[in-house]
């Protein structure tokens, strides 16, 4: 979570400033910057990506239930189970 706010904010702050602020390694920022994205992250960001899409699709009165029923009848079971 941190990197993710030293990223969306380095054009604003210098990454040392924010960095010593947030008490991590700027060795570790620039780590995490070049890392590739997990399978896991991937698929997060698909899932998002369709509950965004369902959710517009109903005039955005679907709630968290019916969204879900909707991404069950795409095939999406396993990356639902809990």
């Amino acid at each position: 979570m941190k990197f993710k706010f030293i990223y969306e904010h380095r054009n604003e702050f210098s990454i040392l400033r924010m960095c010593r602020i947030l008490e991590v390694k700027r060795v570790s920022y620039y780590a995490w910057q070049k890392r590739t994205p997990s399978k896991r992250s991937i698929e997060n960001t698909r899932l998002l990506l369709e509950i965004h899409t369902i959710h517009k699709k109903s005039d955005e009165t679907y709630g968290s239930l019916k969204i879900w029923k909707e991404l069950l009848k795409t095939g999406r079971k396993e990356s639902l189970e809990l």
